[in-house]
């Protein structure tokens, strides 16, 4: 727990000379204000000032003063950066010039619904597993999608050419304080996976948006660009970012029923009930681009039916092998593009509504889901996930109980401009219509 003058004494004997003020807006990116080492007092004693009506989403142009509040917990020496006048980190939340929280600060909204969760006596644990890829850059330092490897799924040098930027991003990560599970290289080629430990709801959502910017930084040095794009080459598999999950009370797991079939206690069916429930509406936060919907479809890893199971990786919510303390589900759906805030307060909330009011959870679905017919799938009740932008738009407008969870400001920010996204793709003529028609018609 670092307290002011901790920070101001570890300032002084790391040589940190500026500390980033770190934010992330309600579209997952990560923003930042930096301030030199003789303002960092100022700056946590009383916040910095800043201009929220820039910051796409964040707040209106009539109540555009905001202040950024650093959450002394989060602090942290980025040991990519230079080692004389080093560089540091503050997480900040968002807050109105009265003191209290922004409506646009996704960080608000997951620690509001932790807060729920703690009163009903539960803790969230969330692991996430993030992909990404490796492409080279050209000339001017400029991104490409060219690789010159042809890796596979656990492919080691040299076939994975990506090896030794992985390794340098693990010893960056793990300096700062990350422990990593494992990596190794993905399905398709330049495609990578690096899994930390699980942990609470907030500090994973800090600890995926810290690992976006190792990840981006590490790999500019090594001369590649790193991308979290969900689908960047079609006839590849696109990126995902499954997530584990589960609740504890008192320090047990209270997903975990030995006596059960499938080692699931009724507060693990309820949240899976509440998820699926819920998740139509919740895609436009867990796939939030247009580009989101080109990775969900049959075939390449990842789901399109609204199911679960026990033992395939086909449906949309799987339950792992892992037993006891290791109990959990796993949501495969949300994709590395997301706000990881807002996703992961929206899974929560969704499973807590099934526990509050013990949803049923329909039957698994033990089968290959991307091989069945749609009558098989029509003749079964399952519903498909939406299959673009604007349909998860329209979802996310139906589902009352999500916008509650996001609030009125976010929820109303996130349909226009994601409308506005949308209509913007729909105007664009692309490479695939030039190369299907312009010669045939």
């Amino acid at each position: 727990m670092y307290t002011k003058n901790t920070i101001m004494k570890l300032v002084e004997e790391e040589d940190v000379e500026f500390i980033r003020l770190q934010f992330t807006d309600i579209f997952g990116m990560m923003k930042n204000m930096a301030v030199t080492s003789g303002q960092l007092q100022n700056a946590i004693e009383h916040g910095c000032l800043f201009d929220g009506a820039a910051v796409d989403g964040l707040a209106r142009p009539e109540e555009s003063d905001m202040y950024l509040k650093p959450d002394l917990d989060t602090m942290a020496v980025f040991p990519w950066r230079p080692q004389q006048g080093k560089v540091a980190r503050l997480i900040c939340d968002v807050m109105k010039p009265d003191g209290r929280p922004s409506e646009g600060d996704s960080r608000y909204i997951l620690k509001k619904v932790i807060r729920e969760a703690k009163d009903l006596g539960y803790t969230f644990n969330v692991g996430p597993e993030c992909e990404f890829f490796l492409f080279h850059t050209d000339n001017d330092g400029l991104p490409t999608r060219v690789t010159h490897e042809q890796a596979g799924y656990f492919d080691l040098s040299p076939l994975d050419l990506g090896e030794n930027a992985r390794r340098d991003i693990i010893l960056n990560l793990e300096e700062m304080g990350f422990e990593i599970e494992s990596s190794h290289h993905e399905i398709a080629p330049a495609q990578h996976e690096i899994d930390f430990k699980y942990g609470d709801a907030l500090k994973t959502a800090d600890n995926i948006m810290t690992f976006k910017l190792a990840v981006k930084s590490i790999a500019k040095q090594h001369g590649l660009h790193a991308t979290f794009m969900p689908k960047p080459k079609s006839g590849w598999n696109g990126s995902g970012m499954h997530t584990h999950m589960s609740l504890s009370k008192n320090g047990i797991n209270i997903f975990e029923d030995s006596e059960d079939e499938n080692g699931l206690s009724r507060e693990a069916y309820y949240f899976i009930a509440g998820i699926m429930k819920h998740i139509r509406g919740m895609s436009l936060i867990l796939n939030p681009v247009v580009n989101s919907y080109k990775r969900l479809i049959p075939g390449y890893d990842a789901p399109v039916y609204i199911s679960w199971s026990r033992i395939n990786r086909t449906p949309l919510i799987r339950i792992p092998a892992a037993k006891g303390h290791g109990t959990r589900i796993e949501l495969r759906s949300p994709d590395p593009a997301c706000n990881p805030y807002l996703a992961l307060a929206l899974c929560l909330a969704a499973g807590l509504d099934g526990i509050s009011n013990q949803l049923v959870c329909p039957p698994p679905v033990n089968r290959n889901q991307y091989q069945m017919t749609e009558k098989e799938v029509e003749s079964l009740g399952i519903e498909r996930l939406p299959g673009n932008l604007h349909e998860a738009v329209r979802e996310f407008q139906k589902d009352e109980f999500v916008q509650s969870v996001l609030g009125k400001h976010i929820s109303e920010q996130y349909i226009e401009l994601k409308l506005k996204e949308w209509r913007q793709y729909e105007a664009e003529v692309t490479d695939w219509e030039i190369q299907k028609y312009l010669y045939k018609i």
